[in-house]
């Protein structure tokens, strides 16, 4: 005779605990990466929570199972992308090389951020529409971007790579016109994502480039020091981690 209950037979309709939770991270990376997509497309004011449901064919209410509200999915948005710019500012302050390659190593991973929807988010959306904790957050970040610009051009003249200039002027120019992908880059143009950030890097380092290292920026873009290798490295490490991920950003900043 069987000795077994019958309840302790019967499979648990609950799926177990991390499976549970990785199919709610899998629908919250889903609300996220709809909604940025939207807030692009039709502006963030001019999308509702509506727009967001309908598009993932679910109820709205649904969608505060997730998040407490447009704008804290606005942050998130916002954090995933600037999670990318941490990661890639970390792995080059850990590698080595003189200011001028850490210069050109960091425009070509900051460029190819600002190719993503998220990395748009860094610079297309007001940061007036957000919490005033999540404003500090983010001006926190974006004072740590520009902290690495100029560290690396300082570098950069101290080792005689890069001449003698303003930090503060060279960092404003170059990351300025590295925003101004996330405006007016789409996919399926004349260059990839990866020419352009290595298009930017020669351009963006060439005025300011010593004698000696001028002929290596002149190279064509495929010439750049960063290897290809290094790249699909970090592309590896820095796809889409939406869920939870973010957290870890605010978490760092605080």
């Amino acid at each position: 005779m069987d000795a077994r209950s019958p309840s302790s037979s019967r499979q648990s309709p609950w799926l177990p605990f991390e499976s549970r939770r990785r199919a709610r991270d899998e629908k919250r990376e889903a609300v996220l990466r709809t909604a940025v997509q939207l807030f692009l497309e039709q502006g963030y004011h001019r999308t509702t929570l509506n727009d967001v449901a309908d598009r993932l064919n679910i109820t709205k209410p649904a969608l505060y199972n997730y998040f407490g509200g447009k704008d804290e999915i606005l942050f998130e948005c916002w954090a995933i992308g600037n999670e990318r710019v941490d990661d890639c500012i970390n792995e080059i302050a850990a590698g080595g090389g003189t200011g001028l390659a850490k210069l050109r190593k960091l425009i070509v991973s900051y460029a190819e951020v600002m190719t993503t929807d998220y990395g748009k988010s860094l610079v297309r959306f007001d940061v007036r529409d957000l919490t005033e904790h999540n404003r500090r957050v983010v001006n926190t970040a974006k004072r740590k971007i520009d902290r690495a610009f100029r560290d690396y051009i300082a570098e950069g003249i101290a080792d005689g790579t890069i001449k003698p200039c303003d930090p503060k002027l060279s960092a404003f120019a170059i990351a300025g016109s590295l925003n101004w992908i996330g405006h007016w880059f789409q996919p399926g143009g004349p260059m990839t994502a990866e020419a352009i950030a290595e298009e930017f890097a020669i351009r963006l380092t060439a005025g300011i480039a010593t004698t000696s290292t001028r002929k290596k920026a002149d190279k064509p873009p495929g010439k750049i020091k960063t290897s290809r290798e290094d790249r699909d490295e970090h592309h590896a490490r820095t796809a889409p981690r939406a869920a939870g991920q973010s957290k870890r950003t605010r978490d760092r900043l605080r």
